[in-house]
C-alpha cells in the first residue's frame, strides 16, 4: 500500500469506502446529556437522534487526540494524506498536525499532508475521492498535495436544514436568523466560505429551498462535466433522492453520490439535514 488517506469522522464515506484498506476513520467524541458516545462504527443514528430530540441540552463534540492520528500514521504507507473537518469549526485540524509532529519526533520521517477541508460532511469526502484520482493518476506526493490544496479553494458547499437550532446554539448562526427561520418556515441556503457559514438565499418550506439551491448550483457551477457532486443526508434519503435529481435535471455533473452521515454531520446538520458538494 502505497498511500493512505486519514479522515476525521465528520467525512461521511460511503460503506465501500469504510472496507478499503487505504482509508482509515479517526472518530470524535459526541456527548448528549450523561451519554458519551464514539462517532466510529458502532454509532447508532436512530437512538443518538432520539437521544438528542429528548435532550434540553446542545449535544457536543469533541476532536480526536493527537495520539490517535499519530497511530493511524503508524502504517506502511508512504504517503498519508489527512483531510479533517474545516479548522474554523473544530479542533480536528490541530489535532492531526500535532499528530504528525509527535511522529516525526517519536516514529520518524514519512510524507505526511494534513488537508484543513474548509468543510465537513460530502467537502472532506469530496475531497477524499479527489485524492484517490490524483494518486492513480500516477502523481507524486508533492503534486498531490499542490493539486488537492487548489481543488479544495474551488470547491463548494451548500446547506439546507430542517432546523437551525444546533447551529445557533453552538454559535455558528445568530440567534435572530434561527428564530425567524423556525417562526416562519424559513429554510436558508447556506453557503460554506472559508470554512465559515453565509448565508446564500432562502425558501418557503424545504422543498421550495432545495429547488433554489439546484438552480444556484446551475447557475454557477464551471465545468461540472468533470466534477463529482456528493449529497449528504441526515436521515432522510428519500430527500437526498430528489436533491440529486433536481440537480442532475439541469447540470450533468459526471457522478453524483449519495452519503449517510455519521454522528459529527448529524450533531450538526439535525434530522432531516442536507448537505451538497461539487
Amino acid at each position: 500500500m502505497s498511500f493512505k488517506i486519514v479522515v476525521d469522522s465528520c467525512c461521511d464515506l460511503p460503506a465501500e469506502c469504510k472496507k478499503d484498506p487505504r482509508f482509515e476513520v479517526v472518530p470524535l467524541i459526541l456527548q448528549v446529556d450523561e451519554h458519551v458516545i464514539v462517532d466510529d462504527d458502532t454509532f447508532d443514528q436512530q437512538d443518538y437522534l432520539a437521544k438528542v430530540a429528548a435532550s434540553p441540552e446542545c449535544a457536543k463534540t469533541a476532536c480526536p487526540s493527537p495520539e490517535l492520528y499519530m497511530k493511524a500514521y503508524d502504517c506502511d504507507a508512504e504517503d498519508i494524506y489527512v483531510v479533517t473537518l474545516s479548522s474554523k469549526l473544530s479542533g480536528s485540524y490541530n489535532s492531526a498536525l500535532l499528530g504528525k509532529n509527535l511522529y516525526l519526533e517519536e516514529i520518524g520521517e514519512k510524507n505526511i499532508h494534513i488537508i484543513d477541508s474548509l468543510s465537513a460532511s460530502s467537502g472532506e469526502v469530496n475531497i477524499a475521492y479527489k485524492i484517490v484520482d490524483l494518486v492513480e493518476s500516477g502523481l507524486k506526493f508533492e503534486d498531490v498535495v499542490t493539486k488537492i490544496e487548489e481543488y479544495r479553494d474551488e470547491m463548494s458547499t451548500f446547506f439546507v436544514l430542517d432546523s437551525l437550532e444546533t447551529l445557533r446554539k453552538n454559535g455558528r448562526l445568530s440567534g435572530m436568523k434561527a428564530l425567524v427561520a423556525t417562526t416562519l418556515n424559513i429554510k436558508p441556503i447556506c453557503y460554506g466560505t472559508n470554512g465559515t457559514i453565509d448565508q446564500r438565499g432562502q425558501g418557503i418550506g424545504m422543498k421550495k429551498a432545495l429547488v433554489k439551491m439546484a438552480d444556484i448550483i446551475a447557475a454557477e457551477v464551471n465545468n461540472p462535466e468533470e466534477k463529482r457532486v456528493m449529497i449528504a443526508h441526515v436521515n432522510c434519503y428519500e430527500r437526498a433522492c430528489v436533491v440529486r435529481d433536481l440537480i442532475l435535471k439541469n447540470t450533468p455533473f459526471k457522478e453524483a453520490v449519495i452519503l449517510d452521515t455519521a454522528g459529527v454531520s448529524t450533531t450538526y446538520a439535525g434530522d432531516g439535514g442536507i448537505v451538497v458538494t461539487y
